[in-house]
């Protein structure tokens, strides 16, 4: 009996940092979150083009990195679970905190919006992460669900 041959691909996880700890932003509130993530967004399209990115953290609520996760058009971003989670297992991320803009600068959520940060919820708990906040920016300010009790 030949014994059969099966070729497959290697895969190798990782994750470099480039900063030590101690130079990692530590987010203390939804503020400082807001401003960590501002800092990401490209200002010449934040009232063009819906975003949604994701901050990954450490145990110590540390800034692992931020994601860019999904571009889409003026009022919806197709966002893929399957992204976020294997970026946060890749970084040994503890929590997350998700966000994206509202072009049209209104900061309220919809019900798409609160629908996607339940069942994104739900399954990084699967994981052991935890979702600590979703954050919807606009130009002029932002919206924190965790600061609204809706987390």
């Amino acid at each position: 009996m030949e014994k059969q041959v099966f070729k497959v691909s290697e895969i190798e996880i990782s994750y470099r940092p480039a900063f030590k700890l101690s130079e990692k932003p530590k987010v203390t509130s939804s503020r400082i979150a807001y401003s960590i993530f501002d800092q990401s967004w490209d200002r010449n399209r934040i009232e063009l083009l819906e975003e949604f990115k994701v901050m990954l953290l450490n145990r110590q609520n540390r800034v692992l990195g931020v994601l860019n996760v999904a571009q889409g058009g003026l009022s919806e971003v197709m966002v893929d679970p399957k992204v976020i989670y294997s970026a946060a297992l890749r970084a040994c991320a503890s929590g997350i905190i998700l966000s994206h803009n509202h072009p049209s600068s209104e900061l309220k959520p919809s019900d798409a919006d609160i629908k996607l940060t339940r069942r994104l919820s739900e399954g990084a708990k699967l994981l052991g992460i935890e979702v600590l906040d979703h954050i919807i920016i606009s130009a002029y300010g932002f919206y924190s669900f965790m600061d609204e009790g809706m987390m």
